[in-house]
């Protein structure tokens, strides 16, 4: 039923890709390589529909809610391996390290299955490190949306809204970096992904007036 209302939904999405300076936006359609993809949580829905095609693995959870929607996004054509931060952690990475090894691209939500809001884990950091991969930050925001009452406020597009794919600049982890820095990488990829959700704000802001 998910999958279905928005897959319906979707169709009416006009999406509209902008990007700082110096970003490589993925297209919509495109294919992707042997690269990571973050976003804030609350962006699922709409990332679901948009990068649909890209063949990307994402990693997810080891709840319940997790089982739900590695089945809702398996519909959609993506594939899931199981982890998160507090639970199967190792696995988790090295079950991406492997998608990126073959040369797919691998997917996380960058504040993980609980929060907190827009606060990335280190996994996508440590995964970068182990492969060499870069690390692209984007952000998602609907002109018109419903917001859930849940820890990472859940968008949920209205139909026939805009919505602004908002990128900005790849951040690359070299392998040989130390331990203490790996909490610098961390701060360096949460600002890129802030500075996509607040060009995508400022981008819609400005389009009203």
């Amino acid at each position: 039923m998910v999958w279905a209302l928005a897959s319906i939904a979707g169709l009416t999405w006009r999406f509209e890709t902008i990007a700082e300076e110096g970003a490589t936006p993925l297209e919509h359609g495109a294919g992707a390589g042997a690269e990571i993809f973050c976003f804030w949580h609350q962006c699922v829905l709409p990332c679901a529909l948009y990068f649909r095609r890209t063949g990307a693995t994402i990693l997810i959870s080891r709840s319940f809610d997790g089982e739900l929607v590695t089945r809702i996004l398996a519909l959609f054509g993506y594939r899931a391996v199981r982890g998160s931060s507090s639970r199967g952690a190792r696995e988790g990475l090295l079950g991406l390290k492997s998608v990126i090894d073959a040369g797919g691209p691998a997917i996380f939500t960058a504040d993980g299955p609980r929060g907190p809001i827009y606060q990335t884990k280190m996994g996508p950091i440590k995964l970068a490190q182990l492969t060499g991969a870069r690390i692209g930050a984007f952000h998602l925001e609907p002109k018109r949306a419903w917001r859930m009452r849940s820890w990472d406020r859940f968008l949920v597009p209205w139909p026939f809204t805009r919505i602004v794919v908002s990128w900005a600049r790849w951040t690359e982890v070299p392998a040989d970096l130390a331990e203490e820095q790996f909490e610098s990488k961390r701060e360096e990829l949460n600002a890129a992904l802030e500075r996509a959700r607040m060009l995508a704000r400022a981008h819609l802001e400005k389009s009203d007036q």
